[in-house]
């Protein structure tokens, strides 16, 4: 497998969860409370990087987490969900500079529709072209 088809594809796993939470209450994390029921879905996508379907990354930095963002979204829609049901993001970024506009990307796109725990890291990435890539958790 060429290394553009498999970033091309991005990955997702659904967990079907049975039982509810501990007790029927919502455990509570960083402020934020997340139901666990007994038909919830858990769907945990790694890193959508900023490439095209011919694997390509553009060089602005918003243009790429406008479109890393695109690759997340799909995956959601993949799996039935929607950006609404994020509950979690770490957003990795190859320069520390990028904070500010990557937060206002995210805002942008986030609005009021979700608002998921968000660690960002600022590392090394796998490809140096590539200047944001997105871990998530969503739950439905």
């Amino acid at each position: 497998m060429r290394r553009r088809d498999f970033l091309g594809t991005g990955a997702a796993a659904v967990l079907l969860v049975a039982g509810g939470a501990v007790d029927g209450e919502a455990r509570e994390t960083a402020g934020a409370a997340h139901r666990i029921g007994a038909h919830s879905r858990l769907l945990f996508v790694s890193g959508q990087v900023p490439t095209d379907a011919n694997g390509e990354a553009p060089a602005q930095f918003s243009e790429q987490c406008r479109l890393a963002w695109r690759n997340l979204e799909t995956q959601l829609n993949a799996a039935d969900m929607q950006l609404r049901h994020l509950v979690k993001l770490t957003v990795f970024l190859a320069r520390a500079e990028d904070r500010r506009r990557e937060r206002e990307v995210r805002r942008a796109m986030l609005g009021r529709i979700a608002q998921p725990s968000v660690s960002v890291v600022v590392t090394g990435i796998y490809d140096e072209a590539w200047r944001i890539e997105i871990e998530a958790i969503a739950l439905a």
